[in-house]
This record gives structure tokens, sequence and C-alpha cells, in this order.
């Protein structure tokens, strides 16, 4: 039977390893604020590109900011540049962060295009460059995210966890895919146990985790000490916390009624409105209301019809609308 136990990074406690992955244009403030309501150990926040960040750029601010109730809280960097690195983990260790998180795991061509990510990957050399300019900049623990390597021929993972660990990390998350692999095909959680073999930190696994199930079978097959929930979190915010009671003592917890599925996602949308602006905020919570009606009756269309709408008092109206005759079966 796996349990979850409390891991410790450097002096920062995480109650229960199931922590929310940093994901750009998802894991925003609106989002991470009711991931961890629900229950999370930690949350991450999206990746901010480090020269961004040492502009203080309005977008990379957004980025950084977050709610009290998230505390502890990890902030990503991303970068190419040891220097930018450090300058960055500074600022954000004097904006209140607990944790510095490194990304070397994005494949996304624009990122490592920028020779950032996963492309640190294919240069170990820089990597630890980078690692050691953050670890010293900061008196805050420092962790690394990677993937497995660069492509199947080079799955450098645990090489670069020894790494990590001589210069200073003080946890390692791993997604059981290669850098070419993108998002296709299905993470290899059971490579993951050959980075927790290779190192004494705590190794999160990552990639795939969609379900209690699925979490359950990750940490058995890697070994690891907890696991990161991305994608799996899409419309379901609820889901970091049913794996933790699961896991843990509190046994299982049902999905929230939809009475209270429409409060959270009015609550997410009028947030993601505050934070952004009306309009930018209308944008980009059309992916959110997608993911959360996914599933219900009539679904599709409604997604069709709500996404030509630019007056969020419109969109809230629909939702209301949609959501009504299920609202009523409930209460009856």
């Amino acid at each position: 039977m796996t349990m979850l136990k409390p891991i410790s990074v450097g002096p920062v406690t995480i109650d229960a390893g199931v922590i929310l992955a940093p994901m750009t244009g998802v894991t925003d403030l609106p989002f991470r604020r009711v991931v961890k309501r629900y229950g999370a150990g930690l949350t991450v926040s999206e990746m901010i590109a480090s020269q961004a960040m040492i502009r203080e750029t309005r977008q990379s601010l957004q980025k950084a900011a977050w709610d009290p109730s998230e505390e502890p809280v990890s902030l990503q960097l991303a970068g190419c540049a040891p220097y930018e690195m450090a300058e960055a983990a500074k600022l954000n260790e004097q904006r209140g962060a607990a944790i510095i998180d490194i990304n070397m795991g994005c494949p996304v061509k624009k990122v490592v295009n920028g020779d950032a990510g996963s492309a640190l990957m294919r240069d170990l050399k820089l990597a630890a460059s980078i690692i050691e300019a953050t670890v010293k900049a900061v008196k805050l623990p420092v962790t690394l995210k990677m993937r497995m390597g660069w492509c199947h021929d080079s799955l450098n993972a645990p090489e670069l966890a020894r790494i990590a660990e001589g210069l200073g990390v003080r946890m390692i998350t791993v997604h059981g895919r290669t850098r070419n692999q993108m998002y296709k095909g299905s993470a290899d959680w059971g490579f993951v146990r050959r980075v927790k073999q290779a190192t004494n930190l705590p190794v999160i696994v990552n990639g795939d985790i969609c379900s209690i199930e699925d979490a359950r079978t990750a940490l058995s097959q890697s070994g690891a000490d907890g696991v990161m929930i991305g994608r799996g979190a899409y419309g379901k915010p609820w889901l970091l916390g049913q794996v933790i009671a699961d896991l843990g003592p509190g046994g299982r917890k049902p999905d929230p009624s939809l009475d209270e599925q429409l409060d959270v996602i009015l609550e997410q949308y009028d947030a993601m409105q505050s934070l952004y602006g009306v309009q930018t905020g209308v944008n980009l919570a059309r992916k959110h209301i997608g993911w959360y009606t996914k599933g219900l009756t009539g679904s599709a269309e409604f997604r069709n019809r709500v996404n030509t709408q630019d007056d969020p008092r419109v969109v809230v109206a629909m939702l209301r609308d949609f959501y009504s005759p299920w609202l009523a079966k409930s209460a009856a």
C-alpha cells in the first residue's frame, strides 16, 4: 500500500507529495488558488523566463504573483544564462518565494531554441553552471525539473540528478518522457526509479498522472517520494486533494457537486478578469470552461457557442443556463 509522507525540501516541508505541475497559460494564480483550496502539497508557478523576470515585465510579474493561501510557494524559472538565472532567483527571494524551481524539462520549440528548458539536457556543463549560480544566489532551497533526457539515445536524467545533488539542489522532478517525445506516447514511470537510485534527494514522478489509480501506479513503478500532476488537473482542480486523501488516512473523496463545480468556474472566471483585464481574461478562460464542462451532455455544442462570446456577463448567463438542468436535479 503506497502512503504519502511529508517531504523535506531544505527548511521547507511539503505536507503531502502531491504537487501541481507548472503549466504555461494554465497554472496561473486563479487556477492555483482553487487547486490549493481543494488540497495540494505544493503549487508551482507558471514557468517564468529569467530575462523577463529581471526586466520585471508585466507578464512576468503576473506569473510571479501568488496568494498567501498557497504558501509555501515554488516559483519556476527558465533560462540559459547562469547570471540571469541567479538574478531572477534573487528577485523572487526578495518577493517572498519559498522555493526556486529550475526548468530543464520544457520541450517547447520557442524555449528549446533559446537553449533553455530541456535543451539543457544536451549540455550538462551549461546545466551545471546554471544550477550552481542559482543555488549560490539564494538562501532558499532550489529544486530541479527535468525529462528522462533529450532523446532515447541519451537518457541522462540519472547523471544530471547526481550533478544537481552535488551542487546543492534539494528535490528533483522527472517527467517520464524525452524531449523528442514532447507529449506523445506514454510516460515511463519505471524509468524514474533509475533517477531515484542515483540520488539521495526526494524524487517526484510526473507525466500522464490523470487519476488516483495513475498516482498509485506511478509511485509504485518509480519508487518516487511523490507525484506531480499537470494535465490531469485540467477542469479537475480537486484531483490533487482526492489523491492526497486516497493515499493517506482520509479515504476516497467524491467529486464536488455540480453546484459547487459551477461556483468554482464562476469564481475562477471572475478572478481571471481581475488579473488580466476583461478581454484577455475572457479569452484565456475559454479553455478552462471547455475542460470543466467536458463530458456533460451537450458540452461540445455549448463550448462552440460560448467561445464566440466576448461579453463576460453573457458567458456567465450561458454557464448558469447550461448547468441549470443538473442543479435542479441535485436540489430535488
